[in-house]
């Protein structure tokens, strides 16, 4: 009798999903319930691209998971499927600016969008940048009709590389003489425009359309759209769906946490050899999820932002929840680390800086407070679980040997 193999016992379970990837934030869906009004307007402005005409440039806003890609994606879809049916050329060219995020790598993935012939292809360094730019302007120009550009995440590339790219797209169709160009940028930050140069601002900015959040009762919509889609009959409670919709409600209307919730959930409940799906798998799934979370944002932290952290948490330790950090007890113990790491030390106001990038991930909570004529400072806590983030933080060899310091409160090193 041949033993079973390592995943013969796993592949022998009931699974409970019919497709699973109907869950994931890449899925477009046939139908987007309650965005329809972000639909209409969307394909207005895209409408012109099938007429032989160019289409308004626009910012899309709204919080993460309030459907703007879906929405977006969906739109160009049904675009391009009328251009075909039209007999009209429409090119919808979809960027990721999270990983897609400087100049060069921006033109160079629009270029060779047109470039089939992979010998022809832009290469992915080596070019200068103006030179990438006249070849995607020339192979724009071939192709003759409209082509609709997605920057997502737009201000992710702004903030990295500035607005370079942003003002030659802007100015393109003033250098074609058949194409037309109209680019669509998607951000979670409404302020990020204050960063762009005012013509850019202005060149792209002719149409803007905002995302609201979802409440409780869309969201439970759109998680029974996708349940019948993903799972099999009699596997969800009936109180799963509304509770992944209200605790995503909790956090900015977001639809892609009530799915990563309801996802997450029933991997947890097939992981247990279970038949169904109750609401204590979404309790676990929310602590997974935000774990997961937070664990990836520690992992991914430059160094010096990690014993910054670090500060924090040996400081908390030996106060065992009394009174709030002020800067200079973090910065103090941070200065210990550094020497203990033989990492350069920051100055106070470059430590501080990186308390206020921390606080805005989630990871701390900084809050100004006066001391009188003392000035003011800072009073700083963890948000996240301390002996998970040390566990992260221990995978760091530059960290090893300091993880376990015991800051020393009785020889302060003086300030510069």
């Amino acid at each position: 009798m041949t033993k079973d193999g390592l995943f013969d016992t796993l592949l022998r379970a009931e699974p409970m999903f019919k497709n699973k990837e109907v869950l994931r934030p890449s899925y477009t869906p046939e139908d987007l319930p309650h965005r329809s009004v972000q639909v209409n307007q969307l394909a207005a402005i895209l409408v012109a691209a099938l007429r032989g005409e160019t289409p308004s440039n626009v910012f899309i806003y709204g919080k993460t998971g309030t459907g703007k890609t879906a929405v977006t994606k969906y739109v160009g879809k049904e675009l391009i499927r009328t251009g075909r049916e039209k007999d009209k050329v429409v090119n919808f060219i979809y960027i990721n600016c999270e990983v897609v995020d400087t100049q060069y790598r921006v033109l160079t993935h629009i270029a060779n969008h047109f470039i089939h012939d992979w010998n022809d292809r832009i290469p992915f360094t080596g070019w200068p940048t103006d030179e990438v730019y006249a070849k995607l302007r020339d192979k724009i120009d071939e192709r003759d009709g409209a082509t609709v550009i997605i920057l997502d995440e737009i201000d992710k590339l702004v903030f990295k590389s500035g607005d370079d790219v942003l003002y030659n797209l802007s100015r393109i169709n003033d250098e074609l003489k058949r194409a037309k160009v109209s680019v669509i940028g998607i951000s979670n930050d409404l302020k990020f425009t204050e960063f762009l140069d005012p013509r850019v601002k202005s060149s792209l900015g002719e149409e803007e359309i905002i995302f609201p959040p979802y409440d409780a009762e869309q969201l439970q919509d759109i998680l029974h759209q996708r349940a019948g889609m993903a799972f099999k009959d009699g596997v969800l409670e009936g109180a799963v769906i509304p509770l992944c919709a209200a605790l995503a409600a909790q956090e900015h209307g977001d639809a892609r946490r009530a799915l990563d919730l309801l996802r997450v959930s029933a991997e947890l409940a097939e992981r247990e050899g279970v038949r169904s799906i109750g609401e204590r798998f979404v309790r676990k799934a929310q602590n997974k999820i935000e774990l997961d979370r937070v664990t990836e944002v520690v992992r991914t932290l430059p160094t010096q932002s990690k014993l910054v952290l670090l500060a924090t948490i040996l400081n908390e330790e030996m106060e065992e929840g009394s009174a709030a950090l002020t800067t200079g007890e973090v910065y103090d113990t941070y200065r210990e680390l550094c020497e203990r790491a033989h990492v350069d030390v920051l100055t106070q106001r470059r430590v501080t800086d990186l308390i206020s990038e921390l606080d805005m991930l989630g990871i701390l909570q900084a809050r100004v407070i006066s001391k009188g004529r003392y000035g003011r400072t800072k009073e700083i806590q963890m948000s996240v679980p301390k002996d998970e983030t040390k566990a992260v933080l221990r995978e760091d060899p530059l960290l090893d040997g300091v993880v376990e310091f015991r800051p020393n409160r009785q020889a302060r090193l003086p300030f510069n």
